[in-house]
């Protein structure tokens, strides 16, 4: 097995990398600080092809593979998570939604705007009343003169304010449980069709978060993404791919921490000694590399997979369960390493430790990633 990557893929990683240190990291604080969410940046990632990584050409997208795609979300995290949240949800979720299961009408009305970055996805499936119980949803679609009228929320959407294209899941069924839910492509501006932002959060404050509130929007039945009843298992099957993603930018925060450890270690005098000749620092060091190399071969390997067209699912939630978590881990040790100067806003890795811990919660928390991973395994051993 080739773990190196190749010519392209180092090309696509520089690329990334370039655009991440020269367009992000001069403005990261001050999104940070404002709340904003950074426009500009979403437009030129749009002109890079960075919001149509993973589609084809045909539809404007960059037609990058899964692995570029990891790589790309990767090296944007390790300056910005936000940002790398925004590339993530609006590739994985929305248009992948679209992409996955919409037909040809559907694609070709709505992918080249998304692809281009002219209009921005969103991705409406949790709920106030329900997260990891995802079928729990209350919002409902009901049927009427050529259009679905939907009605209830959507909470802690990303892009849910900037957005201009939303896949929403609603119930069109309420007596068939998970088989009742279906899946429509709404836009910014439907009549009843409202958001509020969500402020004052933890971490990820650049990356625009809120709330949908749907009062009898109605919707052409034609915006029905597949067949009624077919939107949960579509938004499942969205999951597995978008935990690829997650991993991708879990690696990113943990190198990202890794690499602030290393430079604040080298600089850092006490006792008359760098931090980093201290055998305690050192071996700190060294567990958070293994760890980070280890979750970025998970990562790595999830996304081969789907390139390949094997089964990945299982492999997708091993590696976004053990890079969020490790992730988490380097962020924590990168900031005792820097000692009380971790703990002000002027050292990037304050920013790293309050953003991280969203990773452990979205697309699936640990705990569902644990039992994906052992109803995976119960299902070979059967």
């Amino acid at each position: 097995m080739d773990f190196n990557l190749s010519e392209q893929e180092l090309e696509v990683q520089k690329l990334a990398r370039d655009f991440a240190n020269n367009e992000i990291a001069p403005v990261i604080a001050k999104y940070d600080e404002s709340e904003e969410f950074p426009m500009e940046i979403a437009q030129k990632m749009g002109e890079m092809g960075f919001l149509g990584i993973i589609f084809p050409e045909e539809y404007g997208g960059a037609g990058f593979t899964t692995t570029e795609y990891a790589i790309i979300i990767e090296e944007i995290s390790k300056i910005d998570p936000s940002v790398g949240l925004t590339v993530a949800s609006h590739n994985g979720l929305c248009s992948n939604h679209i992409y996955s299961f919409g037909n040809d009408a559907i694609k070709k009305k709505y992918l080249p705007d998304l692809t281009s970055g002219k209009s921005l996805g969103a991705w409406g499936l949790t709920e106030a009343v329900s997260g990891s119980d995802a079928g729990g949803m209350a919002t409902s679609a009901e049927k009427k003169n050529g259009h679905y009228i939907i009605n209830g929320s959507k909470m802690f959407i990303t892009q849910g304010t900037v957005g201009g294209t939303y896949v929403v899941t609603a119930k069109t069924d309420k007596t068939k449980g998970n088989k009742g839910i279906s899946a429509f492509v709404m836009e910014k501006g439907m009549k009843g069709f409202t958001h509020a932002p969500i402020k004052h959060k933890l971490g990820m404050r650049s990356s625009d978060t809120a709330e949908l509130v749907f009062d009898n929007v109605e919707v052409p039945a034609e915006n029905l993404i597949g067949e009624e009843g077919a939107g949960f298992n579509q938004c499942m099957q969205i999951l597995n791919g978008g935990r690829i993603a997650i991993a991708a930018l879990s690696v990113g925060i943990a190198q990202g921490a890794l690499d602030l450890a290393l430079k604040y270690s080298k600089e850092r005098k006490q006792f008359g000694k760098t931090l980093s000749s201290f055998q305690g620092i050192q071996f700190k060091l060294s567990d958070m590399a293994m760890e980070v190399e280890a979750a970025r071969l998970l990562t790595l390997r999830a996304a081969k997979l789907k390139d390949e067209g094997k089964p990945f699912a299982m492999e997708a939630s091993m590696a976004k369960y053990y890079a969020s978590e490790a992730a988490c881990k380097a962020t924590t040790e990168s900031l005792q390493i820097h000692g009380g100067y971790g703990y002000m806003k002027e050292f990037m890795i304050e920013k790293l430790y309050r953003d991280v811990k969203l990773l452990t919660i979205g697309e699936g928390t640990s705990e569902v990633q644990k039992m994906i991973i052992s109803r995976n395994l119960l299902d070979i051993y059967n």
